[in-house]
């Protein structure tokens, strides 16, 4: 049966970064086939220029789809299925389909869509990402213009307009598998880890808090989290479920920073390879490294071991500290040596690490 292709779902407020975000992905795409759907709502709608605009191979016009309605929940059978069945059916399908929302709706009934037939046996959810302007959370605010976020709303009849702001960032935290806190250069170091820290505290275990300037955020972080997010649902529970099951979704996000000093800031993060000889034990392998990941706060781990005894290579590949392995093929004349990238923000211990994964 062939894979499932990977969806990923940026949710957040206007202003936060998600179009920075998106368009910084699609210039580092490294050759990935990208689809992007974007929730286009009235005069707001003009995501799709700037990223037609991107110039990428890999991302042209047909690449971008927009849905025309503003509240995904009550259009998920005429609107956003069809979408992405429009997708499917294509000769050149995507290698992953990003679905940016206005985060003024609940993500958690867009990721209950994927359940549909038409979709669940051949889209999965790899992972919602918000994004958090941290300039204004960590000011007291959920978005640095609250009015213009506000206006979005009442454009939109399909939006339950009673529900605080607050509430709804609730939601977003709460359906998160990372949390991208943009902005960071605004804000001293200690503001920025103060406010990972309590981001971290209020969402669910194992969820990621990365920081961010201008949505430079490597695609290998972004992309590839495997959390199959929407057979999970229970564990991202809405805050409140008033208001008939309109509680959802979408229109989008542009202008978005007003800080304009430039991108391709990729100096927040770095990655570094570990090479070691032969190890004995998989299974064992795989909790050191789960161990070493958690200890160090590692965003990715990916690379193959030689196991000894095993002709097959065995592959690791770790998000946060939920390590994947299998053996895929056999080393056969390349040498069996294992070899671990190792990806994270800025300031990893590179000594302690290399004598952990070596150990």
């Amino acid at each position: 049966m062939p894979a499932k292709i990977p969806a990923t779902v940026i949710t957040g407020f206007l202003g936060a970064g998600k179009t920075t975000l998106i368009r910084h992905m699609l210039e580092n795409a490294k050759g990935k086939r990208i689809a992007l759907i974007i929730n286009e709502f009235g005069d707001l709608g003009v995501d799709g220029d700037i990223l037609k605009g991107c110039g990428d191979e890999t991302c042209t016009e047909d690449d971008i789809m927009e849905l025309s309605n503003g509240c995904i929940c009550c259009t998920v059978a005429d609107d956003f299925v069809p979408t992405i069945e429009k997708l499917l059916a294509r000769e050149n399908k995507p290698d992953h389909i990003v679905i940016e929302t206005s985060g003024l709706a609940l993500p958690q009934p867009l990721i209950r869509a994927f359940n549909w037939p038409e979709i669940s046996t051949q889209v999965t959810v790899d992972g919602v990402v918000t994004v958090v302007d941290g300039k204004a959370v960590t000011e007291g605010r959920f978005a640095h213009n609250v009015a213009a976020v506000d206006a979005q709303r009442k454009l939109d009849e399909n939006l339950d307009h009673e529900t605080p702001l607050s509430e709804l960032f609730e939601d977003q935290i709460a359906c998160a598998d990372m949390i991208v806190v943009n902005k960071s250069d605004l804000l001293s170091p200690d503001e920025v880890d103060a406010l990972a820290a309590k981001l971290k505290s209020e969402s669910r275990k194992g969820v990621q808090v990365v920081k961010s300037t201008m949505g430079a955020l490597p695609v290998d972080v972004l992309l590839g989290q495997g959390n199959s997010a929407e057979g999970d649902m229970d564990a991202r529970h809405e805050v409140h479920h008033h208001h008939h099951d309109h509680d959802d979704d979408h229109h989008d996000d542009h202008h978005e920073d007003d800080h304009h000093h430039h991108d391709h800031d990729h100096d927040a993060f770095e990655s570094f390879v570990v090479e070691r000889g032969e190890i004995t034990d998989a299974a064992a392998f795989a909790e050191q490294v789960a161990d070493i990941i958690r200890a160090h706060d590692i965003l990715r781990l990916k690379g193959f071991a030689a196991v000894t005894g095993k002709p097959m290579r065995l592959t690791l590949q770790a998000v946060g500290p939920r390590v994947d392995t299998y053996f895929d093929k056999p080393f056969g004349s390349d040498p069996r040596i294992t070899r671990l990238v190792v990806i994270g923000q800025a300031g990893l211990d590179h000594t302690a690490i290399e004598t952990a994964l070596k150990a």
